[in-house]
């Protein structure tokens, strides 16, 4: 799960509970995932005080797109959607394991199972806390708390997406963030930007987006190996069981007490992996997508500084042919107002994400370092009383 305390900046003070959103439940259907949003509000505009609505992950996506089609928000760093919910991956080693379980000794086969539905509710939780933590950005901010349309997603009792998307949807999608790309390389390459402080951060954002993509492979990378060390140790501790059971003179003790140790380092190991995905990877995973939500403001600050060149160009023409001189002097003043606006509030935004970031980093990697030390000092007096333990058998 990642942090879910409110952010800074725009955002409404700690001491504000005008609106609290939560997801209080969520149920795990075959194709879908049912959230339960929870809502208590002071603000006049909502109907009654409390309430919960269900949501489905395509509804999600529908306020984000809400939010990312409004021009008023243009200035913004617009909070990332939540990912779409994903079970593939364990549903498939269940199902490995249920076909391999001939091969594996009962015991075995149990604490693999436990394993796998660990590693799958850790999932579901995660995915469950990235939606949570999407509304509540929206919530806690001063601008975004205000939209009509957030208020329709935590208080409308009924479907907002009443049929799934369809392919050529969902390919939209796809064109769209396809497109945001190409926007800004165009614009990058016929634009040029005057201002020191964006040109600045769209190098620097790019960079910290490559840096963290990596760091995010790398991470699942060390986070996997935990795990398949814990897979190790089940099959190490079954294996130790089965020659205790085979051998009943001086080592079946022995072996049971090696094969215990084994089974309580699994464990240990099965929560290293967890901290890690839960303190670091999600939050190295979370910024590259704010990230690209940053990156995707100073390309809309981008497009507006070409409106307004390309303003200045028609009121240029306009003079010179001494036609529709006071209409193209109108569009100029508007885009000027516009690009001046927006380059001021992204100034803002992105003054603030960098201090949002820092912060989040600084409390995930110091929790994350406690948890380490405090999972090593359990594995050193773990082995130290099994080796004692084992002493007092010889």
């Amino acid at each position: 799960m990642t942090d879910k305390s409110p952010e800074e900046g725009n955002n409404v003070p700690l001491t504000d509970n005008s609106l609290v959103v939560d997801i209080s439940d969520a149920l795990s259907e075959k194709d879908k995932v049912k959230f339960t949003v929870h809502t208590r509000t002071t603000m006049k505009n909502f109907q009654k005080p409390e309430f919960l609505v269900v949501r489905q992950h395509e509804e999600f996506i529908w306020l984000h797109d809400r939010y990312e089609e409004e021009p008023k928000y243009a200035g913004y760093i617009i909070p990332p959607p939540p990912p779409r919910p994903n079970f593939d991956s364990s549903r498939e080693k269940l199902q490995r394991l249920g076909e391999g379980e001939g091969t594996m000794t009962k015991e075995e086969f149990t604490k693999m199972k436990q394993e796998l539905e660990a590693e799958y509710l850790a999932t579901f939780k995660k995915t469950v806390a990235m939606h949570e933590v999407f509304l509540t950005r929206l919530a806690s901010h001063s601008v975004f708390r205000e939209d009509q349309h957030l208020q329709v997603f935590l208080e409308y009792d009924q479907d907002l997406c009443a049929r799934p998307k369809g392919k050529l949807e969902q390919l939209g999608g796809l064109f769209r963030s396809v497109g945001s790309t190409t926007d800004q390389y165009y614009l990058n390459a016929t634009v040029r930007d005057v201002n020191d402080f964006f040109e600045q951060q769209m190098s620097s954002l790019t960079e910290y987006y490559n840096q963290l993509k990596e760091a995010t492979h790398r991470t699942d990378k060390m986070t996997e190996k935990h795990k398949e060390l814990a897979d190790t140790y089940i099959k190490i501790s079954s294996g130790l069981i089965e020659l205790a059971n085979s051998d009943n003179g001086k080592l079946d003790k022995y072996f049971a007490k090696v094969s215990d140790t084994f089974e309580k380092i699994r464990k240990l190991e099965s929560r290293v992996a967890s901290d890690q995905d839960l303190k670091l990877a999600d939050t190295l995973w979370y910024y590259m997508r704010d990230c690209q939500a940053a990156r995707a403001l100073l390309v809309r600050r981008l497009k507006c500084l070409a409106n307004y060149e390309n303003a200045n160009k028609v009121l240029e023409k306009s003079r010179q042919k001494n036609k529709e001189i006071h209409a193209a002097e109108q569009a100029q003043s508007i885009a000027c107002e516009q690009f001046e606006s927006i380059s001021a509030q992204a100034k803002e935004e992105l003054l603030d994400f960098k201090t949002r970031r820092l912060h989040a980093f600084r409390k995930s990697l110091i929790e994350m370092a406690e948890l380490e030390i405090k999972h090593a000092r359990s594995q050193h007096e773990l082995l130290k009383k099994s080796i004692a333990n084992l002493n007092e058998l010889l």
